[in-house]
């Protein structure tokens, strides 16, 4: 059985693989946009965003996602957290890769 310890290592380890994922999705131009804490930010928001879909489920479990919607959402939640300004064409491609991260997993 794995220690508490090792649980959060393991999770702050994905983390990692996950950020530099979405910053080789994004690409070198993009990238430069968003630090770590930047991309950790969107990823808290943009999950808090999703479970608030949940309702919207179809019957297999399925959300339709719109990722400038997300993107949006995003963008308007940073600006009063005072965090970014982030750029939308780039928060969506932020999503984008996330959204593929996860697809990925699932293969």
């Amino acid at each position: 059985m794995a220690s508490i310890d090792d649980e959060i290592l393991q999770g702050a380890q994905e983390d990692a693989r996950e950020v530099a994922f979405i910053q080789n999705y994004m690409g070198v131009e993009n990238r430069e946009r968003f630090t770590e804490e930047d991309i950790y930010y969107c990823l808290d928001v943009l999950l808090e965003h999703l479970d608030t879909l949940n309702d919207e489920a179809d019957a297999d479990g399925y959300i339709e996602v719109d990722t400038e919607q997300i993107a949006r959402h995003i963008q308007k939640k940073a600006k009063k957290e005072g965090m970014g300004p982030y750029d939308l064409d780039a928060l969506i491609l932020l999503v984008d890769a996330e959204l593929e991260y996860n697809e990925q997993l699932e293969n």
